[in-house]
């Protein structure tokens, strides 16, 4: 009696991951999705207040549509900008429950280690590329080992966030004062602004991100008096990339961009820049960030941090899988090039496919953020672009696979040189009373 053919194991049920399932089923293979959390996209439930800048038409995957046309449902409007709320109620839940994926879903499954059947990563011979994969995965049962014939990982980033510590690693005392200290982008106006409100808050870190902690908390400081921001850059002010603003192909990024530019500029917030932090310390009810600014120590006094300096991926679980990444982004070879920020100060990077993603371990993909590694200029577009190619390549039809079938908006979003028009405006109020410079003094903030 013959075995059912194996399955190809999709890690995260994302957008990215849910896409890939969809056009696994497409081209005929049996997917297995593998989500960690305790429900499908638990990334995006982290963040169900925040808008994206990118309309429903980059947001939806063609072959995840054709899923859900049949079951009634009805495509948002492809100019609106989704929340990320909207993003799991409108389309990531429906399309969970399909007929097609929902039996293809399993959560609280955590992948904890990745390898080839009796192969350690160390083991060559001729069996290698043809042997399956055992994944060892963590649920409410104990650790069980699933077998698969191949891995897509699109477990993205969002778990593993870059610290506050200016050398890449936690400050000294940043894990200590993890009370006050969040990640990403808190919901400031909401289930969290009891935090926030009547307090002051050190944001770190200069991409999009940040750039919405900071417009949430300037409008808590509207009707919330007392409230305070400063805004914490690792570089110098005037290198700041704030966005292409209306040359950004994307209007809703190149907005957001031009308004928090506008808050450095009019002296809404209290600017840092260069500020780099090296220990986190709690004094009384306070914590006192410590750095350098300028090539001099100083500090700040925030009641809280919020840190949205980007993302690392996690390849804790990959030890046993043969890796092709780049030793500065940790994104496949291949791809880094197109994507180093080192390198590219402009957003647009040309849609990609499997070949650029593929690692020496045949049969085994990163594909959505992972894929990225620690660069910042993902787009949702761009997975759908990935795992379409990958599905394509696992079927066997390479001439799809190798093809292009995504355009992607032109970004207008590069470097400058350029100050703001008044640096020193920059400082110039706080909580609406003036700043007596661009420098907080040691031992001193905002409102202090």
């Amino acid at each position: 009696m013959s075995q059912p053919p194996l399955p190809v194991a999709v890690i995260g049920a994302g957008p990215v991951g849910l896409a890939a399932a969809a056009h696994l089923l497409a081209r005929g293979l049996e997917p297995l999705v593998l989500e960690a959390g305790g429900q499908i996209g638990q990334a995006v439930r982290d963040w169900p207040h925040v808008r994206m800048f990118s309309p429903w038409q980059y947001n939806t995957d063609a072959a995840a549509r054709a899923l859900l046309e049949p079951t009634g449902w009805r495509a948002p409007d492809p100019a609106a900008f989704p929340t990320g709320r909207e993003l799991l109620d409108r389309y990531l839940a429906p399309l969970a429950a399909t007929p097609a994926l929902r039996g293809r879903i399993r959560t609280g499954a955590r992948v904890i280690g990745i390898a080839r059947r009796d192969h350690g990563r160390l083991h060559d011979g001729a069996g290698r590329d043809v042997a399956p994969f055992i994944l060892h995965v963590e649920t409410d049962r104990g650790t069980e080992a699933i077998v698969a014939a191949a891995v897509i990982d699109c477990s993205g980033t969002w778990q593993t966030p870059n610290p506050a510590g200016a050398h890449g690693m936690p400050a000294p005392g940043e894990a200590a004062n993890s009370d006050r200290v969040a990640y990403g982008i808190p919901d400031v106006l909401g289930a969290a602004r009891a935090n926030y409100a009547e307090a002051t808050t050190l944001v770190v870190g200069a991409g999009h991100s940040a750039m919405n902690a900071v417009l949430d908390l300037v409008k808590l400081a509207r009707t919330a008096r007392g409230t305070c921001i400063m805004w914490a850059f690792r570089r110098p002010l005037g290198a700041v990339n704030f966005g292409g603003g209306a040359r950004d192909g994307l209007a809703e990024r190149g907005e957001l961009g031009a308004r928090a530019q506008a808050l450095v500029e009019s002296g809404a917030v209290t600017a840092l820049a260069p500020f780099l932090i090296d220990r986190i310390a709690r004094d009384g009810t306070a914590l006192v960030v410590s750095g350098r600014q300028d090539g001099r120590d100083t500090s700040v006094r925030a009641d809280r941090v919020i840190v949205a300096a980007g993302f690392r991926p996690d390849l804790s679980f990959l030890r046993e899988v043969r890796l092709d990444l780049d030793p500065a982004v940790e994104a496949p070879s291949a791809l880094a090039p197109l994507i180093d920020p080192n390198q590219h100060s402009c957003g647009t990077v040309r849609p990609h496919g499997e070949a650029e993603l593929r690692h020496p371990e045949a049969g085994f993909w990163m594909a959505g953020m992972k894929s990225y590694g620690r660069a910042p200029t993902f787009l949702l577009a761009t997975g759908h672009e990935q795992v379409r190619s990958i599905a394509a390549a696992l079927a066997g039809d390479w001439a799809a696979a190798s093809e292009v079938r995504l355009e992607l908006p032109e970004t207008g979003v590069c470097s400058t040189d350029r100050a703001p028009a008044s640096v020193a405006a920059a400082a110039s109020a706080c909580c609406a009373a003036p700043a007596p410079a661009l420098a907080v003094a040691p031992g001193k903030g905002c409102c202090g």
